[in-house]
């Protein structure tokens, strides 16, 4: 799926600017006297031991010459030693003394860095940076090995509250729809204020929600209501998605969880509330049995739009 050319400008003009101020635009890094190549190589050679230079060639994709000469000053500045397997064809590098001291130092540095980055930041966008820098450098190496990674394939999902989860789900509910639909602070305050009075009846075995996290952050959910309908029927709530985490099969899996719930209890039917021109979720609701019972106009949420309801009847029932 392409991005918009104007996105594509952003996130360069960020990256150059990222480049500039953590400093590898200067000869060296960290506060250290050595080059970010070889900055990183001891950082490499820490997380991951026993590494052998032909590695360290295809983790930091650089040439073999640069590599040797590099790991050579390394050796020579005291910072690694290289050791021979038994049978003595493969040398292994390894940290000094001198060069965990230097590491440690090294990770003091970019700590403070990031800390006092962050410290300008809201707690939701210190979450916003982690999980998009943890999107985007999984794709830049994808894009490098010839991996395919898909964008909801980092992503766990799990039931029951979790702090935070009322915030966070009226939030991607009132962006979301403040850009589609023009809604505003009523329709927030009510998804809080429903959202909020829902997770207090979790206890009823009939209620259940589930979301989906990307690095401790909750990017999507979906309820269901066994009590406000009656009639044994199940109420489909509150599904909604970060805009990063959409195509990847994040909403069907979050959706075939809710149903196989329904189905598994024995409700008769599910039914959800959506409006007109969700296509995407839509084609979703489809795919997992649901049809369009009932749609009509209104404004009760702030602008007019086309309110719709779709149900799904268990199948054994049908």
């Amino acid at each position: 799926m392409s991005a918009h050319p104007a996105l594509i400008e952003e996130i360069r003009s960020a990256s150059r600017t990222m480049v500039r101020e953590l400093g590898f635009m200067r000869a060296t890094l960290a506060a250290t006297d050595y080059s970010p190549s070889a900055v990183h190589s001891l950082l490499e050679i820490e997380a991951q031991t026993g590494l052998t230079a032909a590695q360290l060639v295809q983790l930091l994709d650089l040439d073999k010459s640069s590599v040797s000469r590099m790991v050579a000053k390394l050796i020579k500045a005291g910072e690694l030693v290289e050791s021979a397997d038994s049978d003595g064809r493969v040398k292994r590098l390894q940290l000094t003394r001198q060069g965990k001291r230097t590491v440690a130092a090294i990770h003091a540095y970019g700590q403070l860095q990031v800390e006092t980055a962050l410290e300008h930041l809201n707690p939701s966008q210190q979450q916003a940076v982690a999980q998009g820098l943890a999107a985007y450098a999984q794709a830049l190496n994808a894009q490098r090995t010839g991996e395919s990674q898909a964008p909801g394939s980092a992503v766990e999902i799990s039931t029951g509250y979790r702090p935070g989860v009322v915030g966070r789900v009226t939030e991607m509910h009132a962006a979301f729809y403040a850009r589609h639909s023009g809604f505003g602070q009523f329709f927030e305050s009510r998804v809080a204020s429903g959202l909020a009075e829902f997770v207090g009846r979790l206890d009823q075995p009939c209620n259940q929600i589930w979301v989906a996290t990307l690095n401790e952050r909750i990017v999507g959910s979906v309820a269901i209501d066994g009590q406000d309908l009656g009639n044994h029927q199940a109420h489909l709530r509150w599904f909604i998605l970060d805009d990063g985490c959409r195509g990847g099969g994040v909403g069907r899996q979050l959706l075939r969880e809710a149903v196989a719930f329904c189905d598994g209890f024995g409700f008769e039917a599910i039914e959800l509330a959506t409006f007109k021109g969700l296509d995407a979720a839509r084609r979703l609701y489809e795919a997992e049995g649901f049809a369009l019972t009932h749609e009509e106009q209104g404004s009760q949420w702030g602008s007019v739009v086309t309110e719709q309801q779709f149900t799904r009847l268990r199948p054994d029932a049908r």
